[in-house]
Order: C-alpha cells, then sequence, then structure tokens
C-alpha cells in the first residue's frame, strides 16, 4: 500500500484492489504537485463539503467513472448531478471491493457555495480506512475532541491530522490527539496552504518525537510506504 501526499488536506492511496482520493482538492490548490488531468482514481473520499476538499471531486469522479464516498447530504448532490455515490454517515461503514471505509465524528463545519446562502452539506466527518491488513484514519478538518481515544482503538497504522490551527486543531491539541490516537505514524495536513495556516512541520515533528510519537512531515508529491 502507498500512501501519497497532493497538499492540503488531498491524498492518492494505492492499495492492492483500488485508487483512492481522499478530499481531492487540485485546482486552485497552490501546493498540489500535479493538474487534475495527470490524476486517476476508482474512489474519491470526502470528509465534509468545503471547496478545499471537494473542489475536484465531480470532474474527477466523471473523468475516472469513480465512486465518491462521503456522508448521505453530500452523497445525494453529487449523485443528483450525475455522479456515482455511496452516503454513510458517523458511526456507519461499508465493505468495499478494496476494504472498508468507516465514517467517524469530527468537529468542524460542512457547506459549499460559502456566502449569505451557503448549501449545507451534512456533519463533518473523519474516515477510517481498513485495506490490505491497514487502518489509516483521515481526520478531515477537525478540533480535537476526546472520542479520538476511541479512533485509535482501531489500531492505526497511519493517521493524517490537521495542525493548521485557525480553521482546525493547531499544532498543541494535535500533539494531544497523537496521544488519543497511538498511531504508529502520524502525517501532518491542512497546513502551509495559505499564510493563515502557516505551520512549522519539522518543529511538530520534533515535539512529537519527545512523547514518542512518529511523525512524517511530507512534501507535496512525497510517497509513504505503508
Amino acid at each position: 500500500m502507498q500512501l501519497t501526499y497532493l497538499g492540503h488536506s488531498c491524498f492518492l492511496l494505492e492499495t492492492s484492489h483500488a485508487r483512492i482520493v481522499i478530499d481531492p482538492f487540485i485546482t486552485g490548490n497552490p501546493s498540489c504537485p500535479l493538474a487534475l488531468e495527470q490524476l486517476s482514481c476508482d474512489y474519491i473520499l470526502l470528509s465534509h463539503g468545503h471547496e478545499d476538499h471537494t473542489a475536484d471531486a465531480f470532474a474527477l469522479a466523471q473523468r475516472c467513472q469513480a465512486t465518491i464516498v462521503a456522508n448521505y447530504e453530500i452523497a445525494e448532490y453529487f449523485s443528483a448531478k450525475g455522479a456515482k455515490t455511496h452516503g454513510l454517515n458517523p458511526g456507519g461503514g461499508h465493505t468495499f471491493p478494496f476494504g472498508r471505509v468507516k465514517l467517524t465524528l469530527a468537529h468542524h463545519t460542512s457547506s459549499m457555495e460559502a456566502g449569505a446562502n451557503p448549501r449545507y452539506m451534512g456533519v463533518a466527518c473523519g474516515i477510517i480506512i481498513s485495506a490490505d491488513q491497514k487502518n489509516l484514519y483521515h481526520a478531515g478538518d477537525t478540533a480535537l475532541f476526546l472520542d479520538m481515544q476511541l479512533i485509535g482503538k482501531a489500531g492505526l497504522d497511519v493517521a493524517m491530522l490537521p495542525i493548521g490551527d485557525n480553521f482546525t486543531m493547531g499544532p498543541d491539541d494535535a500533539l494531544l490527539a497523537l496521544e488519543f490516537l497511538k498511531a504508529k505514524v502520524t502525517v501532518p495536513m491542512h497546513f502551509n496552504t495559505w499564510p493563515v495556516i502557516a505551520q512549522d512541520g519539522d518543529a511538530f515533528a520534533r515535539r512529537a518525537a519527545t512523547g514518542g510519537h512518529a511523525v512524517r512531515v511530507m512534501k507535496p508529491g512525497d510517497t509513504l510506504a505503508v
């Protein structure tokens, strides 16, 4: 299994049976190392509705005939536009040909077309992916919450955790999340895309190491063997 970081909170996960893109934000993402046309996948997993997590979901789904997996409201939204979708909600999971996807809690908002009349897109979620005898957790955009201790009981090989602050947890809360999740390795995300979420990923990794936690700071384009 191989995990490639595409900047912000977007990842490509390649299992033995599928290529999975998580939170596709390619177009307009200043940190993404490739163009949308260079990316192909079988499934698209979405943590919530904000455009920096869903911007390219429909275009990618249409071009690749990929299935969008998301909360019920987001799945219904993209289904109405003509995409193949599978809706879930927090606490629920489904077994796909490549493995199992389960949605978890996340403390954040979820909408599209923000402004005077934002379109409600259900609750924000985290995502647990179980495939090839590995468990990965993409926290989505979230604040720190105590139930991360329960998520950690899944036995996490990799956790993808926001550290940018302002819109999500920052480095201090993320250090506590490491204690709750107890992943074998944690990959920081949702930082340095814009000045308002600028953080020193290497400094975070050094602080984590003092607590016995392995953090892999990935630059956009870097790949991690899981």
